[in-house]
């Protein structure tokens, strides 16, 4: 973990400092509430000894009117703590989910490293809302605590060995409390794994659905998820037996502890040393002091999950970024000149490129790896292990990610639609101030204007989640359209129209041109309509660059470039 990265202790305390006025309030609301509760066992022991006993019946209906009372002013200040004490836990997670949202989408990375999407999701709900519950649950520790003090307090007016026993007796009950719920802090955090795991593996298998199928992977997929969800419910059941046995030992503690305040109460009776309204208003509280003592280890419990889930939040929080940030910020105006020197990582191997500004360049590879590593070192999603990338003749190791991105997009093959209207999509890759002009050239030159032509709505209909309404080469032709509407000055598009049909495809590549004229456009593909219209291809076997030319001289003079391409 990187030096004055946050710990979970660090998560929780600010989580805590985050709703202080919050948890002020409803604590003072929370601690009359209970001091209240309290004394309606002393008034009444008190009404028992001065009205019942002596006949008072004035004296009676004034104590009568006191606990009237005391049940408003109680009642009241629970309504009114619950309020904002659910406020805070609920505000807390909020801000935490915030803070996680900001982390995973930070420009440098690294959040997601050797974490499933669903991993995340799950640290982002799950996580969130128990660190959120210790921001709730504090509220009634707070007043637990004051109505023990209020009714040992009480107890001492009663009787000095009564109050002593009770002041003695919390003190060793809370740290037993305490160390009891080690295993379930324990337990909890590894539940909280599991379930993550088993979301992200649930999430992994539904993206990939259509290719199982395909493939009859089905059972395969089955007998996986089953393996990972029979393990999360097991570590589950660990969890809530721990729960389980942690709430009964601390109940049973206490109620050994209530019965010896009973007997010994009973006792000094019994000697004449306190009143029957004594006795009953010492009973009375000791029944009470039940109460305090659940809520207390109710509290113990959510803290000890809610510490567990720090961990976690803080792991993500911590992750060392996949790329260091610049403090250079490329114009908007850049020119797009890419060249990369000696660039190793991955696949590649020493590779060399030179992209001129205003080019439209095909690179075609056989292996997804070594595009894969392409993309990731022009997307800086990874910096190279050895080499240099450069915009412009400025490394992008000297740039900030995020201006970066402002001036170089990369496009994956696999870019994802939102779950909002088609012109949606396409206007979220546009720049704020581009009009409705360029967003038109984007539709037209993607061939996505014919696909709003055929939905109900054209433009506005709504996509289900992920554009799974459309087919495969609709989504392609929303992504693209998306991708040129961004308008960036490099524009990196990674095999955009696998899915589209051939006269499709050569609609488009004609199209792409034209609207990407004078800016730089990189086209990873083995595409022969699309490398047919670009300047110049670039061949990378085996990680290195192996031939480059225009596609036609390649394709008449290169065997291995025309089994690549035309095969």
């Amino acid at each position: 973990m990187p030096a004055g990265a946050p710990t979970g202790g660090h998560v929780l305390r600010r989580a805590i400092r985050g709703q202080r006025r919050r948890i002020v309030a409803a604590s003072l609301l929370g601690m009359t509430h209970q001091g209240c509760e309290a004394l309606v066992p002393v008034v009444i022991g008190v009404a028992i000894d001065t009205a019942v006993a002596t006949g008072d019946s004035s004296a009676l209906w004034r104590w009568l009117l006191v606990l009237a009372v005391l049940f408003f002013v109680l009642s009241t200040c629970y309504r009114n703590s619950a309020r904002i004490t659910e406020g805070a836990g609920e505000q807390a997670a909020h801000e935490l989910r915030l803070e996680l949202g900001a982390r995973v989408l930070d420009p440098r990375g690294g959040s997601d490293a050797n974490r499933l999407p669903g991993a995340l999701t799950s640290i982002a709900t799950n996580d969130a809302r128990r660190v959120g519950s210790v921001a709730t649950v504090l509220t009634y520790g707070i007043a637990a605590v004051a109505a023990l003090i209020i009714s040992a307090v009480a107890l001492l007016r009663i009787s000095v060995p009564l109050g002593l026993l009770v002041l003695l007796g919390i003190p060793p009950l809370l740290w037993l409390g305490h160390r009891i719920s080690r295993p379930l802090e324990r337990r909890s955090e590894t539940e909280q794994e599991q379930a993550a795991h088993a979301s992200g593996v649930a999430a992994d298998l539904v993206s990939g659905l259509r290719v199982l199928k395909g493939m009859g992977a089905e059972s395969a997929a089955v007998a996986r998820y089953r393996t990972t969800s029979q393990d999360s419910l097991a570590a589950a059941l660990r969890a809530a037996r721990s729960r389980s046995g942690h709430e009964g030992a601390v109940l049973a503690l206490t109620g050994v502890f209530i019965a010896v305040i009973g007997v010994v109460g009973a006792y000094l009776a019994m000697r004449g040393s306190i009143s029957v309204g004594e006795l009953v208003a010492a009973v009375g509280l000791a029944q009470f002091l039940l109460g305090p003592f659940q809520l207390l280890t109710y509290v113990n419990a959510e803290f000890a999950q809610g510490r567990a889930s720090a961990r976690r939040i803080a792991e993500v929080l911590a992750a060392p970024a996949a790329v260091e940030g610049g403090d250079d910020t490329p114009s908007d105006r850049a020119a797009g000149h890419i060249r990369l020197r000696g660039v190793s990582l991955g696949t590649l191997r020493a590779v060399d490129l030179d992209i001129e500004a205003g080019s439209l360049t095909g690179v075609v590879t056989k292996d997804p790896a070594v595009a894969n590593d392409l993309l990731h070192c022009l997307a800086r999603e990874t910096d190279p292990a050895d080499g240099t990338v450069e915009l412009d003749g400025v490394p992008l190791t000297s740039l900030d990610p995020d201006g970066l991105r402002r001036a170089v997009l990369v496009a994956h093959h696999d870019a994802d639609l939102f779950e909002s209207s088609l012109l949606d999509n396409v206007r979220a890759g546009a720049d704020a101030k581009a009009g409705a002009a360029a967003v038109d050239t984007a539709l037209t030159a993607s061939a996505a204007d014919e696909v709003a032509r055929l939905l109900p709505d054209g433009a506005d209909t709504v996509l289900a989640e992920r554009g799974r309404s459309l087919s495969g080469g609709q989504r392609q032709r929303v992504a693209l359209a998306r991708a040129l509407a961004a308008d960036r000055p490099v524009l990196v598009l990674h095999d955009p129209t696998t899915a589209v049909d051939t006269v499709t495809e050569s609609r488009i590549a004609a199209r792409l041109r034209d609207a990407r004229q004078g800016r730089t456009t990189v086209l990873i593909t083995t595409s022969p309509a699309l490398l047919a219209v670009t300047d110049r291809v670039i061949v990378l076997d085996e990680g290195t660059v192996s031939a480059e030319g225009r596609h036609a001289e390649l394709v008449a003079a290169d065997e291995a470039y025309r089994a690549a391409v035309l095969a």
